[in-house]
């Protein structure tokens, strides 16, 4: 059974940093795409940044570049997702996703809720 399981999220102050951890079960992340998504509330379910599962490349939505990166450790099992320089807007659910053999592009499909698999989400608060 493929499992998801984050951990990282909680408050932080304007300006701080989080890292967020995801450890995969029941499948290797190798030949995965992978993906970090959020929603806020009262919005919807946003791709923050995602991995492509062949070579690694990157997107990232504009609101986050420079100051989000995304990594996996194959060996074990892990994605991440750190966040510095953290905003009150960046306050969110965070979910973590993989999709087999998926693209940077998991981030902007529509569809995304529907595919792949998902992990329960974890809440980080930026506040003062």
């Amino acid at each position: 059974q493929e499992q998801l399981v984050e951990s990282g999220g909680g408050l932080v102050h304007p300006g701080g940093s989080l890292r967020l951890s995801c450890v995969a079960s029941g499948f290797g992340l190798k030949y995965y795409g992978i993906g970090w998504f959020r929603q806020a509330p009262g919005k919807e379910r946003e791709g923050v940044s995602c991995m492509d599962a062949n070579d690694d490349s990157t997107f990232y939505r504009n609101s986050v570049k420079g100051r989000f990166t995304i990594s996996r450790d194959i060996a074990k099992n892990t994605m991440y997702l750190q966040m510095n320089s953290l905003r009150p807007e960046d306050t969110a659910v965070y979910y973590c996703a993989v999709l087999f053999g998926g693209s940077q592009g998991f981030c902007t499909l529509p569809n995304a809720q529907a595919l792949g698999s998902w992990g329960q989400g974890t809440q980080v608060t930026v506040s003062s």
